[in-house]
C-alpha cells in the first residue's frame, strides 16, 4: 500500500536538513529508474504479481519526488537537474506546441502501419495510413487540444530513451517489430524522434491508444 504524498512528507521529509532531503531525492530517483527498467526489461516476459502495481508505485514514487523537491527548495536548497531531468522538462516546456505527431509500427509478419495526429487549435484530426497510402482520416471526437496534450504529458515521453532495443535471438530473429515516433512542433523548438526494435517504454500500450491503435 502506497502512503500519500502529505504523509510521505510527514514521515520522510519534515524537519530534515538539505543534506537529508537531498538524499531521499536521491533514493526515490534511484527508485524510479529501477521500476523503470523492471517494466521495460523484454526478457522479463513473466512478472510476479505485486500488489500495488509498479506502474502504481511509479506514479507515487514520482509524487513523493515532487515533494521532495519542495521541501528541499523550503529548507534553502537549490536543485540542479540532470541532464536527463532537463531534457525532460524542455520536452514537457513545449508540449503544448505540437503540432503533428508521427508513429510508424512494423511487424515482421505484417505490412507497415502509419498513424498520423495533427493538432491545428482546438482539431485534433488521426490519419492512419498503409503502404498503398491513406485509409482513414477522423477528428477524434469529444477530445480538446488542452486534454489530449495533457494525456500525452502524462507519458512522460521526455524521459524516454531516443532507443530501445532488445537482443536478437532465434525466436525473436523472425518476429522484429520495428515503431519510430516523431514529434514535430508550431514553435522553433527542434523535431524530437523516438523509436525501438522488440522493446518498448513502459507505457508503450497507453502511447497507443491515443492513435487508437487496435
Amino acid at each position: 500500500m502506497m502512503i500519500s504524498p502529505e504523509w510521505y512528507y510527514e514521515e520522510h521529509l519534515k524537519g530534515k536538513s538539505k543534506e537529508q532531503i537531498m538524499t531521499s531525492i536521491r533514493g526515490l530517483k534511484q527508485r524510479i529508474g529501477s521500476l523503470k527498467n523492471s517494466m521495460e526489461n523484454p526478457y522479463e516476459d513473466i512478472k510476479i504479481f505485486m500488489q500495488p502495481s509498479e506502474e502504481t508505485q511509479l506514479y507515487w514514487t514520482r509524487e513523493y519526488l515532487k515533494m521532495a523537491k519542495q521541501a528541499y527548495a523550503e529548507a534553502g536548497g537549490t536543485y540542479i537537474m540532470s541532464e536527463s531531468e532537463a531534457r525532460a522538462a524542455e520536452f514537457d516546456e513545449n508540449i503544448y506546441s505540437i503540432s503533428k505527431i508521427t508513429f510508424r509500427i512494423k511487424k515482421s509478419s505484417d505490412i507497415f502501419h502509419k498513424y498520423v495526429i495533427e493538432v491545428l487549435n482546438d482539431i485534433i484530426t488521426l490519419s492512419e495510413f498503409r503502404e498503398h497510402g491513406l485509409i482513414k482520416k477522423r477528428h477524434k471526437k469529444n477530445v480538446t487540444k488542452t486534454v489530449f496534450l495533457y494525456e500525452l504529458k502524462n507519458l512522460h515521453i521526455g524521459e524516454r530513451r531516443r532507443r530501445y532495443s532488445a537482443k536478437h535471438d532465434e525466436f525473436n530473429v523472425l518476429n522484429i517489430t520495428k515503431w519510430e515516433v516523431e514529434f514535430e512542433y508550431s514553435n522553433e523548438f527542434k523535431p524530437k524522434k523516438f523509436g525501438g526494435e522488440n522493446a518498448y517504454p513502459y507505457n508503450f500500450d497507453r502511447f497507443q491508444m491515443l492513435f487508437e491503435v487496435d
